[in-house]
């Protein structure tokens, strides 16, 4: 059963259209979903009290997707972009939650930094620094895990506070939109939904999530690259050179936003010890050069 997405056109309002070409829509198709969103289950409002539905996670992570997206250049490259979208497909059909609100989606971000970022509702960013640092397919798969567990564990969600978000949806919900157009709700709705995007692009970009957080998507990532015939060892691998290009520097990129390489490889190590799997890295060797090079 659907439940209320109300949000939608203040959230579309945020987009920055810079965006538009990776988040995949065009400006018609904007219009289009504010239409349909601003309508569509007002008369089951009472529901949305249970959860935030895919739909309402979709939208808000493109909002801050679009935001991202627009502080950066995007890279064009259309086999490297259609490689790593086929290595995250390749996780996510082998996770627990493989199917979401529009699918997964990755975009090349053009700068030498060292980051990555993932969004609510499956858009992960890669930077083309982070990507030129990997060594071989295991180690990009790693990253791209890690982004694609702190999807499925929603900790950009957590980073809203007091559960605003939730409660502007339900406040606009619960006093019909024609009421709220008609007076200041509106307004105030849309302050909160700003508020809310700011939060996660701060978070996403200069805050970073948790220290817990971040190891409990390294856990999540060992565990879906494991599931998905790569080896878990990609992610050590990864750190290790984490560590040789960055070290302890927390003035930017992965040290910006991250704990050290060493307090993740220290953790990361107790549960890639949990997984044997078969080391077929040799098998994509060829297809990560012709990609990536």
């Amino acid at each position: 059963m659907k439940k209320t997405i109300v949000f939608l056109a203040v959230a579309a309002f945020l987009i920055n259209f810079a965006g538009c070409a990776f988040l995949g829509v065009g400006h018609g198709d904007i219009a289009a979903g504010v239409i349909k969103g601003t309508f569509v289950g007002i008369a089951e409002s009472k529901k949305a009290a249970e959860a935030l539905t895919p739909e309402n996670e979709y939208y808000l992570g493109r909002a801050v997707a679009a935001n991202i997206a627009g502080n950066y250049k995007i890279f064009r490259n259309a086999t490297l972009q259609s490689y790593v979208n086929k290595i995250c497909q390749t996780i996510v059909i082998n996770s627990p939650r493989p199917d979401i609100y529009n699918g997964y989606h990755v975009g090349i971000l053009d700068t030498t930094e060292i980051n990555a970022f993932a969004t609510p509702g499956g858009h992960i960013f890669l930077s083309r620094g982070l990507i030129d640092s990997t060594k071989n397919e295991d180690e990009l798969a790693a990253v791209i895990a890690h982004e694609i567990g702190h999807i499925q564990l929603q900790h950009a969600l957590t980073s809203i506070r007091n559960a605003r978000y939730v409660n502007a949806i339900l406040s606009g919900a619960a006093a019909g939109f024609g009421e709220a157009l008609g007076g200041g709700a509106l307004s105030e709705l849309a302050n909160i939904m700003s508020e809310s995007v700011n939060e996660m692009v701060t978070t996403l970009v200069s805050k970073g999530f948790s220290k817990n957080q971040e190891y409990q998507a390294d856990a999540a990532a060992v565990s879906l690259l494991a599931a998905s015939g790569y080896n878990p060892s990609g992610l050590l691998e990864m750190l290790e050179e984490l560590k040789k290009t960055q070290g302890n520097d927390k003035t930017a990129g992965f040290g910006k936003t991250h704990p050290t390489p060493e307090q993740r490889i220290a953790a990361a190590k107790k549960v890639v010890a949990k997984y044997t799997v078969e080391d077929t890295s040799s098998y994509r060797t060829r297809r990560y050069g012709a990609a990536t090079r």
